[in-house]
């Protein structure tokens, strides 16, 4: 027990029971709400509360807020007040109605976006291609660690059985953390987050959920609130999840975050020919898509994207139905009824969901051609 005992944080053994006593405590019509925003890293999220004498019925009633940038890696510390402006605004799975969770972009203090706010340009991308409907659904693998750095539940000295039992496994011997997992979903459930599915992933300790459909910037909002959801759930449990792209080296799977995706005129019959369209589209793009779909410019998901383990080749663009090696994916379902959605398998499990669908739409929709993206900010 002591053994097991030492991967969880020392806050995770705090006595909750004496933590209910006071969430069941009445608030007097006032209400907490817990602004949200991605850190200069671009991956991690930060968040800071306060209290509103009301409950607010829209994203409009939620006021602008600030934070010190200087301590995220966003700004010096002679100029280090950032704008928090709020965007979406989610139900508050850990301290219940009325309470909310608010996600915001970042900006300067000039008004300009800061540099991680992916969600400025994806914004205007997606009103630029609204006539054609985008919908993305997303997979977000993870892998669930120790505060050790572990995985979690893996042996100390050592390793678990080859791959192959895990996935989708069911049994205490092939599946760890599903506590985790299960209490992720019903707090995004509870939030208002699209989420749509869960499973466990081919690596022990690793899973996935799923959010989508969503149409739109909707789907870096949803995403991103989930992973701050996960996060959050994470840290009452005492253990880490991270989104590293090939979290253990060696004949273990990496993870990433699988993007299906479709216009309207895909999702109609005959729509087979445009898929094919815009997979043509991409093969012709793929340097510049690998450059964002991971934060670190294509370095990430070079670790991950090696052929082997349900990968593509990160140096080579492919297509095949039910093809889970190739760069995307046509499902065989898809295939035979001749109109749906493909999944482009490239994007890395750390990727920034704002990036992901903007490339998509640029390449796909607006017809961008070569590494150069076009600034609309004029039209």
């Amino acid at each position: 027990r002591a053994v097991a005992a030492m991967s969880v944080s020392h806050s995770s053994r705090l006595n909750k029971l004496v933590r209910e006593q006071y969430m069941r405590l009445p608030q007097d019509g006032r209400v907490q709400v817990t602004y949200v925003w991605i850190d200069g890293s671009g991956e991690g999220v930060r968040c800071k509360s306060r209290t509103l004498d009301k409950e607010p019925k829209s994203i409009e009633d939620v006021p602008e807020w600030n934070f010190d940038g200087s301590s995220t890696a966003q700004a010096e510390g002679s100029n280090s007040d950032m704008f928090l402006v709020p965007v979406c605004m989610f139900r508050d799975p850990f301290c219940l109605d009325p309470n909310k969770l608010v996600l915001c972009e970042v900006l300067k203090y000039n008004r300009k976006p800061a540099e991680t706010n992916l969600r400025h340009t994806c914004k205007k991308v997606m009103d630029l291609v609204k006539d054609s409907h985008p919908w993305f659904g997303m997979e977000q693998e993870y892998t669930l660690l120790g505060i050790n750095g572990h995985p979690y539940g893996w042996p100390d000295n050592g390793f678990p059985g080859p791959q192959g039992p895990y996935y989708c496994g069911v049994g205490a011997d092939k599946v760890y953390g599903r506590d985790i997992v299960e209490s992720h979903y019903k707090a995004c459930l509870y939030a208002g987050v699209k989420i749509c599915g869960t499973n466990a992933e081919v690596m022990p300790s690793q899973w996935e959920f799923q959010v989508g459909p969503c149409e739109g910037i909707e789907m870096g909002d949803h995403l991103w609130m989930a992973r701050f959801i996960l996060h959050r759930v994470c840290e009452d449990f005492g253990v880490v999840a991270t989104l590293d792209p090939k979290p253990m080296t060696g004949n273990w799977n990496g993870a990433g975050c699988h993007t299906n995706y479709s216009t309207e005129e895909m999702r109609r019959e005959g729509g087979l020919k445009h898929i094919e369209a815009a997979i043509e589209k991409l093969s012709k793009r793929h340097d510049y898509h690998i450059c964002v779909y991971d934060p670190r410019g294509g370095r990430d998901n070079s670790r991950r994207l090696t052929g082997h383990h349900e990968t593509s080749n990160i140096f080579e663009f492919s297509a095949g139905v039910a093809n889970r090696g190739a760069s995307i994916r046509i499902p065989r379902q898809v295939g035979q009824d001749g109109y749906g959605y493909f999944e482009d398998r490239r994007p890395a499990a750390n990727c920034d969901p704002y990036a992901v669908t903007e490339a998509i739409m640029r390449t796909t929709v607006l017809n961008e051609t070569g590494v150069e993206t076009k600034d609309y900010a004029e039209h």
